[in-house]
């Protein structure tokens, strides 16, 4: 008797769980279909393989600016440069990537990126604390504005 009653226990529980499983999934995604509706960026129509490429290329770019970040309070400019050239730069890599996208305002926004990259890291070498800071505000801008003007 023992046995029937725990096994129907386990039975209704994982019953209720599984609605509630099911119900948070159906919100998640009707909170995710509202918001894209209400997303007015333009979409770059990737793939899953394409966004996690890009995704992981947002992400090295934003370790590269916190590196550079660092470096720059610890006055290591000649690394700060070095790093915002290779990480950040217009190097063919990265040009390349730009013009995969199929868009060309997107190509023209991250290529303009990339060469504010290059003049940052010219600046750098300045060791000018100031000039250096605003170098990276205006790479950083660029960060700004295609992330509020294009989403995957």
């Amino acid at each position: 008797m023992k046995k029937i009653v725990i096994i129907t226990l386990l039975a209704v529980l994982g019953l209720i769980f599984n609605s509630c499983t099911k119900k948070e999934k159906i919100a998640s995604e009707t909170t995710n279909k509202i918001i894209q509706v209400n997303d007015k960026r333009i979409s770059l129509e990737l793939n899953a393989m394409q966004k996690q490429h890009q995704l992981k290329n947002m992400r090295n770019h934003l370790e590269a600016i916190q590196s550079i970040t660092m470096l720059l309070s610890k006055e290591k400019y000649d690394i700060a440069s070095r790093i915002a050239y290779e990480k950040l730069g217009s190097t063919t890599e990265m040009k390349l990537m730009c013009a995969s996208f199929g868009n060309e305002n997107f190509e023209e926004m991250g290529l303009d990126f990339h060469k504010s990259a290059d003049k940052m890291s010219e600046v750098f070498k300045t060791k000018d604390k100031n000039k250096s800071l605003e170098a990276l505000s205006i790479t950083m801008n660029y960060c700004t504005q295609c992330h509020a003007t294009f989403r995957q």
